[in-house]
């Protein structure tokens, strides 16, 4: 499943993180690419020392963990810590796979899903989109500054060359409490059905068993 989410953080956080952005160090973005994807690799990222880039990926984070949207679709056990990156003229990301396996400060954690938070207008830069193979062909993803996609890790991705302008993001990664994709999926139709029939007709029988199977499914699926 890829899912689009407009609006994952305030405009008042977005200009925050923009400004903090624009004063901060940036890195060449190889030193944190697996060994194959360095060859395709070039951009670059915030400098993750710096305590107001710490500051600004942990607020982000909490922004996700509070999103109940991004919950439901992700239901993440584990997330790495986000980072920041930036594509100039002529910067691209070749086509790559995420690296099954990272390293976060409570330990190593599988990828199950990948995801792009894109920090600004899609006008303020030209190429950049990002591709995703899919069994459906490759899709293109250009969203508005403050919307994020979510995507499997599992899948080949590239960010097209920049033309013009400057392209900012924050990417990440979340281990799954869920870890089949096709259950996530379940888990996320049965949670948005649930919720329609709450916000349509309040707690009735049929919001309780639609919770009720929601619950029993967790139960047998989940990976705590």
């Amino acid at each position: 499943m890829i899912l689009c989410i407009d609006q994952v953080i305030s405009p008042e956080l977005l200009g925050r993180v923009q400004a903090t952005l624009a004063d901060s160090a940036f890195r060449d973005g190889r030193e944190t690419a697996g060994w194959h994807a360095r060859t395709v690799k070039q951009n670059e990222q915030a400098d993750g020392r710096q305590p107001e880039v710490v500051a600004l990926r942990e607020e982000l984070a909490s922004a996700l963990q509070r999103h109940p949207l991004f919950q439901m679709a992700a239901r993440p056990r584990r997330m790495k810590p986000l980072m920041f990156s930036r594509y100039q003229k002529g910067m691209s990301y070749g086509n790559h796979v995420d690296d099954a396996i990272m390293a976060t400060p409570q330990g190593t954690m599988r990828t199950d899903l990948s995801f792009t938070l894109f920090l600004n207008d899609p006008d303020d830069y030209e190429g950049g989109a990002l591709l995703i193979d899919s069994t459906a062909g490759e899709q293109t993803y250009k969203l508005p500054a403050g919307a994020l996609i979510l995507y499997p890790s599992s899948t080949l991705h590239r960010v097209e060359p920049i033309t013009r302008g400057e392209r900012l993001a924050a990417v990440g990664w979340a281990q799954s409490q869920v870890r089949d994709p096709q259950q996530r999926e379940v888990l996320f139709d049965l949670d948005t059905t649930r919720r329609q029939e709450f916000e349509a007709h309040g707690k009735t029988r049929t919001f309780d068993m639609l919770s009720k199977s929601l619950a029993n499914l967790l139960r047998m699926w989940a990976e705590i």
